[in-house]
């Protein structure tokens, strides 16, 4: 929603409006069960079917963005899904989407396919159509994290694809230029430190155990996690080895606890925590993922990470201004920020 048009082509929400929006809609997406009974229903629930119908979300999607479709979007983005029936990656962005039909999908058809959690709401089903050739091309979506649950790379892939097809918005870029990237990784946050699994009682567990265990779901979590780690640890070693460090940014709290973690516990008093933690996280010093320890540590001169986005900022205003100087190669190319690559 932060990239899609509004009136006069301003985006349809401001940053500033991202923290109401989630503790307004949070609650009504994932409606908590009250009473002794409640932990026996969501049970039940969960075994047979999705925790939730998905029902407020899917009105809220299309409401909110209505018929705007992927190359619609004020800025580049790229979505990371997943295809259940093909059984692979299916990767949106508004590149593929002003070359082929195909690909320019609904943004609310895709909003609700990436964020169709496995076991918490319903797959999504939906299908375009390329009125040239009169064919229809079908999804059938789950969650993007079930493929990229840090999709930095995936982000990374899509430049440099550009790069190769000699998008003049990336000249004089080479393919693996690496060090030309700026990379701003906003992690959504972990209980990592809390320590809440242990290889004694998981030796124990069986399929249910795995799936269900005290209120949380084992298999996904570590999948989850490992997935988004592993891009992380090879971002840092990429970017060290080509001395540009500096040139990424990993913003992750790794200390959540209880249900600070949760995917769905939207409760007035954990979304008002979870802003509380957001907030704190500004002021903590930028951090780096140890290579041996897995565990992030401070950078030491490197000031907070408040300090660092606000560098990031300034850096790409300035890569903005030169841009729109360059011409007439500019003016070949896409009208958007050719650097602000959305996740």
């Amino acid at each position: 929603m932060l990239t899609a048009p509004g009136e006069n082509d301003r985006p349809l929400y401001a940053a500033k409006d991202i923290k109401p929006f989630y503790l307004n809609n949070c609650p009504m997406i994932f409606k908590q069960n009250s009473g002794w009974l409640s932990g026996v229903v969501t049970l039940i629930k969960s075994i047979f079917g999705p925790k939730y119908d998905g029902k407020y979300l899917h009105e809220l999607a299309r409401k909110q963005l209505k018929d705007i479709r992927l190359k619609d979007t004020l800025t580049n983005i790229v979505i990371p899904t997943f295809d259940i029936k093909t059984l692979e990656p299916v990767i949106f962005s508004t590149y593929e989407a002003q070359k082929s039909p195909s690909w320019d999908a609904n943004l609310s058809d895709i909003c609700i396919g990436t964020s169709a959690a496995p076991t918490y709401l319903p797959a999504h089903y939906f299908k375009t159509e390329d009125t040239q050739k009169g064919t229809f091309k079908e999804y059938n979506l789950v969650d993007g994290g079930v493929a990229a649950n840090n999709p930095t790379l995936v982000a990374m892939s899509q430049v440099t694809k550009q790069i190769f097809d000699n998008n003049p918005d990336f000249f004089p870029i080479k393919p693996m230029d690496y060090g030309r990237f700026l990379v701003i990784s906003l992690g959504t946050g972990s209980a990592k430190n809390e320590e809440k699994y242990n290889s004694k009682d998981a030796a124990k567990w069986g399929i249910l155990d795995w799936l269900l265990h005290k209120s949380s779901t084992p298999l996904i979590e570590v999948f989850s996690q490992a997935s988004a780690d592993m891009v992380d640890l090879h971002n840092t070693v990429v970017f060290q080895a080509l001395h540009s460090q500096d040139s990424y940014l990993r913003i992750q709290e790794d200390r959540l606890n209880g249900t600070e973690s949760s995917v769905d516990v939207a409760t007035k008093e954990n979304l008002e925590r979870l802003v509380e933690i957001g907030e704190k996280l500004l002021k903590k010093p930028v951090s780096r993922i140890n290579m041996v320890s897995g565990y992030t540590e401070p950078i030491s001169n490197a000031g907070t990470n408040e300090d660092a986005l606000k560098r990031f900022a300034k850096q790409l205003s300035g890569e903005r201004r030169l841009r729109e100087m360059r011409s007439p190669l500019t003016s070949k190319g896409s009208n958007k920020e050719p650097h602000a690559i959305k996740l």
